[in-house]
């Protein structure tokens, strides 16, 4: 019972399972719990199980009764990365933290699903701030150590000419399950050995080979373990040569072509997260050629064909080979993240046919993994346990928060976050002073450093007791990203920041949370209309955290007056002109609007809260993961299930 309770990432948002599992002999908080048994003495544990095994016998039987309640998965979840928890590096950003709390939520409304990944041997990168940049390091990953289980199960890819041989590892994630693919098995060539590496590493041909086992590999997997998805959801374009398999199986079946074009239109769903041309899969015709001779013969069609399936004309005369597209072609249902998102996407790929099809879904947030315990607790006592899937009666009840209460836990998740600030930067922030948060991946688009394009503006915020927290990395080969982490570092470091601006480093899911618990107030000032959706100001808002952002992906949306403020945008051409006038708004709002109402009738006074809890009474329905995945499944998984 256990070592089932230590594999099943319930814990990551089981208060309960996580405090008793946190009490294990030699327990690390930074370190997964089926390694703290691993390495535990035996008999220590053994010791340990007589006080607790009541404990350990009730939080097992509750989690029996949650994998219980589901069935067989029929809806196949793929995506290139999952964010489950700090413990588990196998996410690089917001897409991986949006599917593992899209897995997480599966599990709380007992939707029979089944996410497919591939298991990086190194995940992504650690952060190291030194002399103010960034530098990366990569820890090995034992899958043992992480929870991952080896089901026996081997596939076989053809990549670059070769059949890669893959293990089929598992994950349990409350009532879902995981499955990961892993090509470091021995008999492989050392090319095919290094495909599951690392994330988002390596050229254009690792990243292909990448795409290959994900898209084909998962499928395959899931067939060899014995599954029969009736859904297949693409998390974004990456896997998008499950499109091909599918289609050679019907082929292979005796199924015509166009009849089985029909079909696997009928079962997919494509999920779009990219606002930008740039951050769409493309790969030369050189390079994919030769992938699909094999895809070709098995369909029965030319190679030319496919690759006109996978065509953007907009993408002009070279006619890469784009994964987008090939998605919008063989997807009846595409969505983007957001009301905003979807109507850029139908203008971003407006030169495709089926462009005028994609609808929007706006992203939510795993509420229990990102609300801190404590105040999930008030909020279980006060509002009833609906709240973490969105239930508008429970938030309704926002008013029955006791004031002081409120108040402490969030002025004691601030003391935590200043306590973490001093002990990783050095820096003692005021833990009575208003803290700003900003925490994400370091895109140039998202404008981390937008605050230091009006250098009066910011002084001025930061003599009116303004404080500034930032947390993010930049991807490893993004030097514009990396010089944006190194215009904040060395401001932070100058006398000019007065100890009031500090970026914490290595940010993660644990950095992240205790900034969603710490902060006062939430910043987001990416180049509209460029955020796709941007979850880290709803997992905030859930904490009681006011949000000051550009009205862009999530808070177009559902931005209204009297739940946090809208930066102004400004409508100059110029990218220079048009981000000075925006950081001089932003600047403005915090000083003039921000801190006064902070510090009114002392720091965090009655106006402040009645702010937040109308923001609270607004937001609590619409952002959770549950009221997301729930919409899922009424438009687009539960009618192609009853097709």
């Amino acid at each position: 019972m256990l070592s089932e309770l230590a594999r099943n990432h319930r814990w990551s948002w089981d208060v309960e399972t996580a405090a008793l599992l946190a009490s294990l002999p030699g327990a690390d908080p930074t370190v997964h719990p089926v390694a703290t048994l691993a390495a535990a003495d035996p008999a220590d544990v053994d010791e340990w199980l007589a006080g607790h095994g009541d404990a350990v016998a009730a939080a097992h039987g509750q989690l029996r009764s949650v994998v219980d309640a589901v069935g067989e998965s029929v809806i196949a979840y793929f995506s290139p990365e999952f964010g489950v928890a700090a413990e588990v590096a196998q996410y690089s950003g917001g897409l991986g933290i949006l599917a593992g709390d899209h897995l997480k939520a599966a599990s709380d409304i007992a939707l029979p699903l089944v996410g497919v990944g591939l298991l990086y041997r190194q995940g992504f990168f650690r952060q190291d701030i030194v002399e103010q940049r960034q530098q990366e390091r990569y820890e090995v990953i034992d899958p043992d150590a992480i929870g991952a289980v080896d089901t026996g199960v081997t596939i076989e890819v053809p990549v670059a000419g070769e059949t890669v041989v893959c293990r089929v590892w598992r994950q349990e994630i409350g009532a879902t399950s995981l499955v990961l693919l892993d090509s470091d098995v021995a008999g492989n060539s050392a090319a095919a050995r290094t495909i599951t590496d690392r994330l988002y590493s390596g050229d254009r041909r690792h990243r292909l080979s990448q795409e290959l086992v994900l898209g084909v590999g998962g499928v395959r997997a899931v067939r060899a373990l014995g599954m029969a998805p009736q859904v297949f959801h693409l998390n974004e374009g990456h896997a998008c040569f499950l499109l091909l398999e599918l289609l050679a199986e019907l082929v292979e079946s005796g199924v015509d072509i166009d009849d089985a074009i029909d079909t696997v239109r009928a079962e997919t769903l494509f999920t779009t997260h990219t606002p930008v041309p740039a951050g769409i899969d493309r790969f030369d015709r050189s390079l994919v050629r030769p992938e699909l001779v094999g895809w070709a013969k098995r369909l029965g069609v030319s190679v030319d064909r496919i690759l006109g399936w996978a065509l953007m004309p907009a993408d002009g005369p070279d006619k890469p080979f784009n994964t987008a597209a090939l998605a919008i072609e063989l997807c009846d249902r595409v969505n983007g993240v957001s009301q905003l998102h979807a109507e850029v996407s139908r203008e971003l790929f407006a030169s495709l046919p089926r462009a005028a099809t994609i609808e929007g879904i706006t992203n939510g947030v795993h509420a229990r993994t990102w609300v801190t315990p404590d105040l999930a607790e008030l909020y279980d006592d006060v509002l009833g346990a609906g709240w973490s899937d969105g239930a508008a009666d429970a938030w309704d009840r926002v008013d029955g928060l006791d004031h002081d209460t409120l108040a402490g836990i969030r002025r004691k998740a601030r003391s935590a976050l200043v306590d973490r600030v001093a002990m990783a930067t050095g820096t003692e922030l005021d833990p009575d002073g208003c803290v700003i948060g900003f925490a994400r991946r370091f895109a140039t688009y998202k404008r981390a450093a937008l605050l230091m394009r009006d250098p009066e503006g910011l002084e001025a915020a930061l003599a009116a007791g303004a404080q500034f927290v930032f947390a993010g990395k930049a991807h490893p080969a993004d030097a514009d990203g990396k010089a944006v982490l190194h215009e904040i570092a060395s401001f932070a470091a100058s006398s000019a920041a007065e100890g009031r601006l500090v970026i914490l480093p290595d940010y993660d899911i644990s950095v992240a949370r205790s900034m969603y618990a710490g902060c006062d107030v939430w910043l987001n000032n990416p180049v509209r209309p460029h955020e796709a959706c941007g979850t880290s100001g709803e997992k905030a808002a859930l904490n009681g955290v006011l949000n000051c952002s550009i009205l862009d992906g999530w808070w177009a949306d559902w931005f209204t007056d009297g739940i946090g403020w809208a930066i102004p945008t400004s409508e100059a051409a110029d990218p220079v002109a048009r981000d000075l006038a925006e950081a001089e708004a932003m600047l403005a709002l915090i000083v003039d609007e921000v801190l006064p109402l902070f510090h009114r009738d002392g720091p965090a006074g009655a106006p402040w809260w009645s702010m937040v809890r109308t923001s609270l009474r607004h937001l609590g329905p619409l952002v959770t993961a549950s009221r997301m995945v729930a919409e899922y499944e009424r438009r687009f998984y539960g009618p192609i299930r009853q097709r």
